[in-house]
C-alpha cells in the first residue's frame, strides 16, 4: 500500500512504480492508473512525481511537448523536403534550365519523338522514291 510511505521520502514512495508522491502534502498515494495525469484534488501537476523524485509531471509535460513537437515539425521538413526535390526536375544553373536527372517522363519522350523522327524520314524517303519513279515514267528527269 502506497499510503504507508506518506510522511517519508520521496525516494521510498516512488521505490513502488504504483506510487505517486506528492511533494507539496508529503504524501504517496496510488497513481490513478484510469487516468493519464493525476486529477488536481489528488495533487497539484508541479507537486507530482512519479518514477523520478526530480522531474514533476509539469515539468514532463511540458519537456515531451517540446520534444514531440520539434520531432513532428523535423518530420513534416523532411517529407516536404523530400517531395519538393521529386517534383523539381529542372535546376537553373547561370540562366539556363538543365535537367538533374533525366526521369521516366523526360525518356519516354525523347524515344517517342525518335520514332516520329524515323517514321518521317521513312515517309519523306518513300515519297522522294515515288518522286523519281513518276519523273521516269515521264522522262522529266
Amino acid at each position: 500500500d502506497c499510503r504507508q510511505y506518506t510522511n517519508r521520502s520521496c525516494e521510498e514512495c516512488l521505490k513502488n512504480v504504483t506510487c505517486l508522491w506528492c511533494a507539496s502534502s508529503r504524501r504517496c498515494v496510488e497513481y490513478p492508473v484510469r487516468r493519464i495525469l493525476p486529477p488536481a484534488e489528488l495533487c497539484e501537476l508541479r507537486s507530482a512525481r512519479w518514477g523520478v523524485c526530480w522531474v514533476n509531471f509539469e515539468a514532463l509535460i511540458i519537456a515531451m511537448s517540446v520534444v514531440g513537437g520539434t520531432l513532428l515539425i523535423m518530420l513534416g521538413v523532411c517529407c516536404c523536403c523530400c517531395c519538393c526535390k521529386k517534383k523539381s526536375k529542372k535546376q537553373v544553373l547561370g540562366g539556363a534550365f538543365l535537367s538533374t536527372r533525366p526521369d521516366k517522363d523526360d525518356e519516354r519522350a525523347a524515344r517517342e519523338r525518335e520514332k516520329r523522327r524515323v517514321r518521317q524520314e521513312e515517309r519523306r524517303a518513300e515519297m522522294k522514291s515515288r518522286h523519281d519513279e513518276i519523273r521516269r515514267k515521264y522522262g522529266t528527269v
